[in-house]
Order: structure tokens, then C-alpha cells, then sequence
């Protein structure tokens, strides 16, 4: 199966287009930006003061959600006083659980999301070995919900996104394919076929996932099995619970970057831990220069012929030789190593103590890196015994290079270790260190998801101290590293039961320096249990002003008094033997 016209060469999927009020989505239109509102959809008016700068920093589309029917039915004023402040901006009412909100919602939104996993099943991790008769049956129910909402779309002209999350697959998807990207892929179609059936067509797909790994190779498999079939339905990418601050750009621009560098991608929103203001930027610095391709031929296949080594659908990291570079092995089964320039390590030296677990393990200049043009040199030149690198100044993009390069190397046989760097061009203001985050995030990211590296170095970020720990955090949100904890946490929308940003920072107030222990801060039921599968703990919002605790996806404490719950999450991880205390000073 094919996900893109060709991983040496970009090239946008070919899709139609999807109105979505006076939007269009998909098609020659550019990438669409999108954000989502945090505030009580019953309180219009704290939803309309929460929209408005979110809508004047650029969002396109925005959305909320309906989690009842009260909450559908107040969509009605909340799209009038957004239209009677000169705002034409497309609304989308996000659904989970009831059919019969989405059936007011549609009234009054340009658009309606639902999730496939569910919008008519009720998840209970029941474990069963479903016959062929009975996944029919289960299937049958599931369009007789969902086939009255399909109609009402079709009549009233709205667009509707099936937007399938890792974390809320149903019990039928997750015993027939498991908790896999084939298994999210199969939830999607299954509500496309039925919208099919009945020749409705303005739908949008997207496959979020916490976990950026996933998210890569199930949006891939999504567009590999639409493309063979011939749908050419639309694409809205995601990372959903990236988190906060650094962490979470970095994942987002990973997931996000990695699919519209391979031409995936019409529509996207960057799911922050913060005021969702903050979202519009990093979206818009993401898609920029996707959008400034549009109508230009596309990028020339410079590399025709060249066969494709890795499997992009499931991770593997590609087999190398271990090397010893004076102190650090490199290649093998050893870590990505993070490498900086000779003058970062000068300037870092005398600060190695407040380093901590973040030191320089390879000194650039030190290494012996043989560089190349893999496009026009000669690989022979490079054996096993080789740290290999791409020649900087390359007039084509640095992911296409260093694929050619692994695939040179591979079709020889050669198992050289590759090291990754980004792009030299060194900030001079904060819009262009937000684009020295994102752009090293995406090049060496993506890459690592590929299976592609073996040490990273990441020199578009001027500060040293800045660049090293950027290039920590690319490994950490690859999953290749664990240095430090890890939060999974939700962007907060309306169903959410607690501030999420008071109390995620607080969590990580206490809890910032268990290294390598994941937590979860999930603002209520929907995705929690699922997208904290491979999280160690969770924090969720139960009822107001009620949480409950989680090991793995397995709920331990129920309706525990939010003023307590944040202690009784430390007191968990000291009970499963995962808690250390502070170093001095922390």
C-alpha cells in the first residue's frame, strides 16, 4: 500500500473538497487551522469571550462541545452572537456518547464530530471473541444510531468529521483488530461506509493519538486504504493530550510536521494544556510553508526508482553497527545519543552540574562524521565503522535526504550509524526561535519515527543550553528517551470537571522529577482510560469537583475530593514503587 505519491518527493494527497459553511477544507485550499473552546457550553456568554481572540489570532474553524442535549440546543445562541459580532467563522459541535445531541446540534452548527468509538457503543473493556454473526449484529446497531444523523447532515448541508481516538476505541474494534492503528483506521470506515451507503460525502477523517508513533503510521494507513479504494475524503490532523509548554509544541509538531512533509494533511489544530489562543501560532507556523506551495508544481522525484527499506507503518528502528566514539557507544541497540557543536560544548562545560540528565554525550567535531550528498555521492566511501551524516546546504528537503541515505545504505547492505541534523540557520527573534523548536521537532522527529538515527544535533536554536535540551525533548516525545517525567494531558474543552492547567502544573509541581514515570491529567471519562493505556498513572475527572486515580487503564480510586486527589496521585506512585524524592533544591 502507498500513503503518499512518494516518501523522496513531496507532494500535497489529492483530495475533494469539503465546505464547511463558507470554508472549504481539502482540495486547493491551504491547510486549515482550528482550535477548540474550553469554556461551559451552557455559559454563551463566557464561550463568546473565550472565542473571540482565538478567532482574531487566525482560527478558522472553531469548536465545542455538546455533551447533552441542552448543550446542543444552546449552539443556537452561542452561532448567533458569534454572527451578530460580523463573525462567519464555521462552528463544530464536538459529540460523544448521545446520538440525540448530535441530532439538535446539527440545527445550528456548519459541522458535527463524532467519534466512532462512542457515538453508539458503550466502552466497558468487556474482553469477547465476537462470531462473524455477532459483529454483524453489533454493526447493524450501530448504523441504525447513526444512519438518522448521516440523513440529517445530507439534508441540512453540514460537513461532519469522523474523528476516531486511540483512547475510545470501541469494545467490538478492540477485540476483532486491538488497540492498533489497523483497528482505529477500521473504526473510521466502518461509520464511512454507512455514510456511503446513503451517498453522503462532506466528511473529514482523523486519527488522534497521545502517543506520536501512532498517530504517524495510523494517519498513513488511513490514507494508504482511502487512496485504494478511491475516496478522496479530506484529512484534519492532531496530537491530542500533547501537553503544555515545550513538551507539548514539540509533540505536536512531530505528529503533525512528519504527515505534511509527506503531503498528508488539510486541516489541523494543535492541542494545547493552555488558553487555546495559544494554539493559533504554533498551527500557523506548521502549515506556513505547506501553504506557500500552493499552486506551484510539485517537488521533482529526484530520487525515481529509489526502493522504499522501512515499513512505514510500523515502527522499527533501522539495524546499525555499534561504534565507540571515545567514551559513548552510538548505533546498536543503544540510546539516540544527543550530540552538540564544538562551541556548544564550550559554552555548556562550565555549567555541566545544572545539567543534570541532560548532558552532551558526542561532540560533533570529535566524531569522525563522514558527511555526504546521498543524492550524488559515492556511498561506497562509507563502511559500517562510519558515523554518517547529510552535508548541510542540500537544495531539497533534509527528511527526503537522509530517507535516500538510509536507503542507499540499506540496499548495500552497509549498516553505518546516521546521525541527524537540523537545519543551521540560528534564530534572531522569538517567532523564528518558535520556528527553530518546531522545525528541528519535525526534521528529527520524524525521522525517528521513521526508524531513521542514531544520535541527534540540533543547532537552529542559537542558545546552547536551549538546543541540547530541545534536542532531549524531541527524544523524550519520540519516545526514545526517557529523561524526565512525561505528562499525557488533555487540552480541557467543556466537558472538562477541573482547571487542567491549576492542576496539571500542580501535579508537576510534585512530580517533575520522577524520571521516566508517565502521568495522565484527563478532564473527564472520554478518551481517559484509553489514552492512558502505556501512561503508568491517571489523573481523571470523575464528577465535579471529584477525581479518580488510575494505574494503567485500571481505575484504583474512585470520587476522591479534588482538594485531596493531587496527594493521594503521589501517594499512588509511592505505593507502586515509582517514587524518589527530590534532589535538594527541587
Amino acid at each position: 500500500m502507498k500513503y503518499c505519491q512518494s516518501p523522496f518527493a513531496y507532494c500535497r494527497r489529492k483530495t475533494r473538497e469539503v465546505r464547511v459553511g463558507g470554508i472549504g477544507i481539502g482540495g486547493n485550499n491551504p491547510i486549515r487551522v482550528q482550535s477548540m473552546l474550553t469554556s461551559d457550553t451552557m455559559n454563551t456568554e463566557a464561550c463568546v469571550a473565550e472565542a473571540l481572540p482565538i478567532l482574531k489570532a487566525g482560527c478558522e474553524i472553531i469548536r465545542l462541545t455538546a455533551p447533552t442535549v441542552n448543550d446542543a440546543k444552546k449552539l443556537k445562541d452561542f452561532v448567533a452572537a458569534l454572527r451578530a459580532r460580523g463573525y462567519s467563522t464555521p462552528v463544530v459541535a464536538d459529540i460523544h456518547f448521545k446520538p440525540e445531541a448530535a441530532m439538535e446540534a446539527v440545527n445550528w452548527v456548519e459541522k458535527i464530530r463524532v467519534n466512532p468509538g462512542n457515538y453508539a457503543d458503550k466502552k466497558k473493556f468487556a474482553v469477547k471473541e465476537y462470531t462473524d454473526a455477532e459483529y454483524e449484529v453489533e454493526l447493524a446497531r450501530m448504523e441504525a444510531a447513526f444512519t438518522p444523523l448521516v440523513l440529517e447532515c445530507k439534508r441540512l448541508g453540514r460537513a461532519m468529521r469522523i474523528g476516531t481516538n486511540h483512547g475510545s476505541l470501541s469494545d467490538r474494534i478492540l477485540n476483532r483488530f486491538g488497540d492498533t492503528p489497523a483497528g482505529m483506521v477500521e473504526s473510521a470506515l466502518e461509520f464511512a461506509r454507512i455514510c456511503r451507503k446513503h451517498d453522503y460525502h462532506d466528511l473529514v477523517f482523523s486519527m488522534k493519538a497521545s502517543n506520536v508513533k501512532v498517530v504517524i503510521a495510523t494517519y498513513r494507513l488511513l490514507a494508504a486504504r482511502l487512496d485504494e479504494q478511491g475516496w478522496d475524503y479530506p484529512l484534519h490532523l492532531g496530537v491530542t493530550e500533547a501537553g503544555e509548554g515545550e513538551d507539548g509544541r514539540i509533540k505536536s509538531a512531530v505528529g503533525i510536521g512528519a504527515l505534511l512533509e509527506d503531503g498528508i494533511g488539510d486541516t489541523v489544530r494543535v492541542s494545547l494544556t493552555e488558553d487555546s489562543a495559544h494554539e493559533i501560532p504554533v498551527a500557523r507556523a506548521l502549515v506556513k510553508k505547506f501553504d506557500e506551495r500552493l499552486g506551484k508544481p510539485p517537488a521533482p522525484e529526484i530520487a525515481a526508482g529509489m526502493k522504499e527499506t522501512r515499513d512505514p507503518f510500523n515502527y522499527v528502528r533501522r539495524p546499525t553497527r555499534e561504534l565507540a566514539i571515545n567514551s559513548t557507544k552510538v548505533g546498536g541497540e543503544n540510546l539516540i545519543r544527543a550530540c552538540v557543536t564544538n562551541a556548544q560544548f564550550d559554552w555548556l562545560a562550565p555549567k555541566q552540574a545544572q545539567l543534570g540528565d541532560t548532558q552532551p554525550e558526542l561532540v560533533y567535531e570529535r566524531c569522525g562524521v563522514v558527511e555526504v550528498d546521498p543524492l550524488n555521492d559515492d556511498l561506497s566511501m562509507v563502511s559500517d565503522n562510519h558515523l554518517v551524516a547529510v552535508k548541510d546546504g542540500l537544495l531539497f528537503s533534509p527528511i527526503v535526504a537522509y530517507r535516500i541515505l538510509a536507503a542507499k545504505l540499506d540496499a548495500r547492505g552497509c549498516k553505518a550509524p546516521i546521525l541527524l541534523k537540523d537545519v543551521l540557520n540560528a534564530p534572531t527573534g522569538a517567532a523564528d526561535s518558535l520556528d527553530a523548536m518546531l522545525n528541528a521537532a519535525i526534521m528529527t522527529g520524524a525521522l525517528i519515527c521513521d526508524g531513521i538515527g542514531d544520535a541527534i544535533l540540533v543547532r537552529g536554536e542559537a542558545n546552547p543550553e536551549a538546543a541540547l535540551r530541545l534536542a532531549y525533548n524531541i527524544l523524550q516525545a519520540t519516545g526514545s528517551r526517557s529523561f524526565k517525567a512525561e505528562y499525557v494531558a488533555c487540552p480541557s474543552c467543556g466537558r472538562t470537571l477541573f482547571n487542567l492547567q491549576t492542576v496539571t502544573a500542580r501535579i508537576k509541581k510534585f512530580t517533575h522529577h520522577l524520571k521516566g514515570v508517565k502521568i495522565a491529567v484527563m478532564g473527564c471519562i472520554v478518551n481517559g482510560p484509553g489514552e492512558m493505556a502505556d501512561a503508568d498513572f491517571g489523573y481523571v475527572g470523575g464528577a465535579p469537583g471529584k477525581v479518580n486515580l488510575y494505574v494503567g487503564k485500571t481505575c484504583v480510586k474512585f470520587n476522591i475530593p479534588e482538594a485531596e486527589a493531587v496527594d493521594r496521585l503521589v501517594d499512588l506512585i509511592k505505593e507502586h514503587g515509582k517514587w524518589s524524592e527530590p534532589p535538594d533544591g527541587i
